[in-house]
């Protein structure tokens, strides 16, 4: 409280162990003086840290209880998965029977990866656990398709889809090694994008691809973005029966760049306007079956065959953004004539051109846009 009010400030360092013995004093004389406590005899709950798929002992789920205690056989609900815990490890990987609060364990025993922040709750029985795990899921598969709108199912397509404008996103699945892998790809995907297009993450969990998720990406229209894990070969054959992009990656930057690269292929092209050249009109000709000639003289820049023109009378644009029938030189057809040269141009459905007028003759670029 060096600072006045009700905050304490404690100095600290990792690498000395400077001031640990005094922030662990702290926290207990406050936890006193606060009346902090918890239920030793309560049914478990707690927060999941972190979880994973391990090939050997399924879902392995790191958590920190914070009321009651969690004990072997205990039926857990987490997030969307559920199960009956069948065993549990302290963080050094030591055998545990039980787990009382402000404990973290590592356990293993259900049978969906949970997210990491998921609040999870030892529960009566297996069957109420499989209700409410079961009830989760279907409400998220309900609200991925109903944000997901009917897609292709592969990257060209979509970007094809963004050009056209038919979509304005690029719908992914994103399944990955740990939640940690998930929280950093998520991080990046979010930031891509613009007010005309972005990256919509439908749905992410730690584990390989399964069937599930080829369906759902069917259904959705989305991309499955795989890092660090592979997807087992009856997903993979259902993938290609339903032509499902599957994208498998074991680097972060160059998910980035891909997604980057599509978005910025569906971004509509800025239109920049070049100047060609200008001219005069000495003379008109009319011309039966043909129209009125234009006899021009170039006074700057060159004149091309396939230009636009803007016509200019008296300082105003009388029309703009028309074609040329045709481009002579003499009596022969040009495809561009320079300044100081003379010639005559039959512009495309105009007839009403004067003597007087100015030519300006331009073409228009399309430029990429960049993210």
């Amino acid at each position: 409280r060096e600072w006045g009010g009700q905050t304490e400030v404690i100095h600290t360092s990792a690498e000395t162990g400077e001031g640990i013995d005094d922030l662990v004093e702290l926290l207990s004389l406050e936890a006193e003086i606060l009346e902090l406590h918890a239920e030793t005899d309560a049914p478990a709950s707690g927060y999941i840290v972190e979880a994973r798929m391990d090939p050997g002992r399924g879902v392995v789920a790191t958590l920190l209880v914070l009321n009651g205690t969690l004990k072997s056989g205990d039926v857990l609900l987490a997030g969307r998965g559920f199960g009956r815990v069948r065993q549990i490890y302290d963080d050094k990987g030591k055998s545990l029977k039980q787990a009382p609060p402000s404990t973290p364990a590592v356990v293993t025993g259900l049978d969906e990866v949970p997210d990491a922040g998921d609040r999870f709750f030892v529960v009566e029985d297996i069957e109420q656990a499989r209700t409410v795990a079961e009830q989760r899921r279907s409400s998220d598969r309900v609200k991925i398709l109903a944000s997901a709108a009917s897609a292709p199912k592969n990257l060209e397509e979509l970007i094809g889809k963004i050009e056209d404008g038919e979509v304005s996103e690029i719908p992914v699945i994103v399944k990955a090694d740990v939640q940690g892998s998930i929280e950093a790809i998520v991080g990046v995907l979010e930031k891509l994008g613009s007010e005309e297009t972005r990256v919509n993450i439908l749905h992410t969990a730690v584990g390989g691809i399964s069937t599930g998720d080829v369906t759902l990406a069917e259904a959705s229209g989305a991309i499955i973005i795989g890092f660090n894990i592979v997807a087992d070969a009856k997903s993979r054959k259902l993938a290609e029966s339903q032509k499902i992009d599957i994208r498998l990656y074991r680097v972060i930057y160059d998910i980035a760049e891909d997604m980057r690269g599509a978005l910025e292929e569906g971004l509509v092209p800025e239109i920049r306007e070049e100047s060609l050249g200008r001219s005069e009109v000495r003379q008109t000709f009319k011309v039966s079956r043909i129209g009125t000639i234009a006899g021009i003289y170039v006074t700057e820049g060159v004149v091309q065959r396939n230009a636009l023109v803007r016509i200019i009378r008296d300082n105003v644009v009388i029309e703009d953004e028309r074609t040329l029938d045709s481009l002579r030189r003499v009596k022969d057809d040009a495809r561009e004539v320079r300044a100081g040269l003379e010639c005559g141009v039959k512009i495309t459905g105009y007839n009403d051109i004067k003597e007087g007028d100015v030519l300006e003759f331009y073409q228009k670029i399309e430029i990429a846009r960049t993210l």
